[in-house]
C-alpha cells in the first residue's frame, strides 16, 4: 500500500518554493454528455428491451378473413454498473508539516481531475471500439456494422457501404442513409442527424464543410447544401476519440439509444486510520455506457 510521507514531499516541508506544477491542469469542458443521454438508477443493472413492430397493411378480398399479425419481444441490452475508484493515504506529519498545503488540497484536485478523465475515457471508448467485434451489446453486434439484425429476420447497416473519411459527400450520403432507417418490420421512421462527433484531428476540415456558404473544394458556385438544409445541427469535437479519421452522427431517437446510466455520482471521501494516524482521501463513482438501439447513430471508421 503507497503511503505519502514527509520523505515523499521534502520541499514542501521547508519555505522557498515558488510554485508547486503537475498535480492538476485545466480540464477541457464535460465531453462525455455529447455521447450519451443521462439517467440515473437505484438498481444493481437496468435492461432495455426491444419489441418488434407489425408489418404493413394487407389487402382482404371481399368476404375473407382478416389477416392478423403479432408483436414479439426483441433484442436485451443489459447495463451493469462498474465501480470506479482512486485514493490515497497521507501520514499525518506530512499533512501537518507541509508549508504550501501542497500535500492534501492538491492531491485531492488531482484526484478529482483523474475521476473525470476516467469518465471520459470509458464513455469515449464505446465509440472507440464501435468498429470492433469484440466489444457487442444486445443484438450480438458491434456498434456500428454493416449486418445489424432485425428481430423479424435480414439485417440492416449503420455505416456506409465502404468505410469513408469526412467529407461532404460522406456526410450527405450519411444524411441520405439515416432518412432511410426502418424500424425493425421495414417501416420508414422519421430520424434525422442530431449531432456530428469528431476527434480533435478533423475539427478543421469539418468546418471547412459546413461552414462556408458554398460547396467545398469545388470551382463551382453551388450552394453548401448542408448548411443551407441546416441538415446537420451542431458539431463536437471529442477529445478522447483515439482514432483520428473516424466520424460519428448520432441521430434525434427519442429513447433507449446511447445510454449513461448512474448508479452512484462520484464522490469524494476523507478519514483517519485509527492505529497510524493516516490521512484517507478517495473518491469513488459506479456508472455504466452503453447503446440499446443502433439507430441512435451512424458512423464511419475512415479509410
Amino acid at each position: 500500500m503507497a503511503v505519502i510521507t514527509s520523505a515523499s514531499f521534502a520541499k514542501a516541508l521547508w519555505p522557498g518554493v515558488n510554485t508547486w506544477y503537475g498535480a492538476s491542469y485545466k480540464e477541457y469542458p464535460v465531453e462525455y454528455t455529447d455521447l450519451f443521454e443521462s439517467s440515473t438508477s437505484e438498481k444493481q443493472w437496468e435492461e432495455d428491451v426491444g419489441i418488434s413492430g407489425m408489418g404493413q397493411f394487407v389487402i382482404k378480398p371481399e368476404g375473407s378473413s382478416i389477416q392478423y399479425d403479432s408483436f414479439k419481444q426483441g433484442f436485451t441490452t443489459r447495463y451493469t454498473f462498474s465501480v470506479y475508484a482512486l485514493g490515497f493515504i497521507i501520514t499525518r506529519e506530512a499533512y501537518e508539516d507541509d508549508q504550501y498545503d501542497v500535500v492534501g488540497k492538491k492531491k485531492a484536485t488531482a484526484l478529482a481531475f483523474s475521476a473525470r478523465q476516467t469518465k471520459e475515457t470509458v464513455a469515449a471508448n464505446v465509440y472507440n471500439r464501435a468498429f470492433n467485434s469484440d466489444y457487442t451489446f444486445g443484438d450480438g453486434k458491434e456498434m456500428i456494422s454493416s449486418a445489424l439484425p432485425n428481430v423479424s429476420g435480414g439485417t440492416w447497416s449503420n455505416r456506409p457501404t465502404n468505410y469513408v473519411d469526412i467529407s461532404e459527400a460522406a456526410l450527405e450520403q450519411a444524411v441520405i442513409d439515416i432518412a432511410g432507417y426502418t424500424d425493425d418490420r421495414g417501416n420508414k421512421i422519421a430520424l434525422q442527424p442530431k449531432t456530428l462527433i469528431v476527434p480533435k484531428e478533423s475539427m478543421f476540415e469539418v468546418t471547412r464543410i459546413l461552414r462556408g456558404e458554398m460547396q467545398v473544394n469545388s470551382a463551382e458556385r453551388n450552394v453548401n447544401a448542408l448548411k443551407f438544409m441546416g441538415l446537420i445541427p451542431e458539431v463536437k469535437v471529442n477529445h478522447y476519440l483515439t482514432d483520428t479519421d473516424a466520424w460519428f452522427l448520432r441521430t434525434n431517437l427519442p429513447t433507449a439509444g446511447l445510454r449513461y446510466i448512474e448508479r452512484w455520482p462520484d464522490r469524494f471521501e476523507m478519514d483517519n486510520d485509527w492505529d497510524t494516524d493516516n490521512a484517507k482521501f478517495k473518491s469513488v463513482g459506479r456508472y455504466g455506457f452503453g447503446i440499446s438501439d443502433k439507430r441512435a447513430i451512424y458512423g464511419s471508421s475512415g479509410i
